[in-house]
């Protein structure tokens, strides 16, 4: 990923952008922020200062060069520079995760997975392999793995946390519905399905209290 400095918000924006891009690479040379912005249903102001914020090459009256402004975001997202990771938990959503062949587009490209389960042990999931526990140290620590997924139920995933940075995981993708404890410079982005279905339930009974 570029050092420069965005906020959270735009770098919540920008895959949006680069989706975008992507599917309609086929139409047309030149795209501008106000094409963006219109497909997305966001603020033109926004999205302008969203790219600029990535790229220099926008010109007035045109806009940026479609196949350029791709590689400037993948360049700026880290999708151009595939990160290794690990996936512990290989249960049915972590075999899902295993299975999905749309990570290595957003630079993450899955090793392995590990489980607590000997069942498990050296099956393999779409070419991944799931081993024992007690490998994860020493597998991370030789592929040089910084990045470890967590699809434990949430009683275990605070263990599992410790474990993924004692093994030398500077950035954890935590599934579990549990708040994870970690040291200064350890980042953990949480995917909490339980609060994005509250949020969808809540959104459904504003709309049935208005008719």
């Amino acid at each position: 990923m570029s050092d420069r400095c965005v906020s959270k918000q735009t770098l919540q924006r920008l895959p949006a952008y680069l989706s975008f891009l992507r599917s309609k690479s086929a139409e047309g040379k030149h795209v501008s922020a106000t094409n963006i912005a219109d497909a997305l249903g966001l603020n033109d102001v926004v999205v302008r200062k969203d790219l600029a914020s990535v790229s220099s090459l926008g010109r007035p009256k045109v806009g940026y060069v479609r196949a350029e402004l791709i590689r400037e975001l993948e360049a700026f997202l880290g999708y151009d520079n595939s990160q290794d990771a690990v996936l512990v938990g290989a249960g049915k959503l972590g075999q899902a995760l295993l299975s999905y062949d749309g990570f290595p587009q957003y630079g993450l490209n899955i090793l392995a997975g590990f489980d607590r389960s000997p069942a498990l042990y050296d099956k393999e999931v779409s070419g991944k392999k799931i081993f024992p526990m007690e490998k994860l140290p020493d597998f991370c620590r030789r592929e040089g793995v910084h990045i470890g997924i967590i699809t434990v139920p949430g009683e275990y995933a605070q263990g599992v946390c410790d474990q993924l940075i004692d093994s030398g995981i500077l950035a954890v993708w935590n599934f579990a519905n549990a708040h994870l404890s970690v040291p200064e410079g350890i980042l953990v982005q949480h995917e909490n399905m339980a609060v994005s279905l509250a949020l969808l339930s809540n959104h459904l009974k504003e709309v049935f209290s208005t008719k």
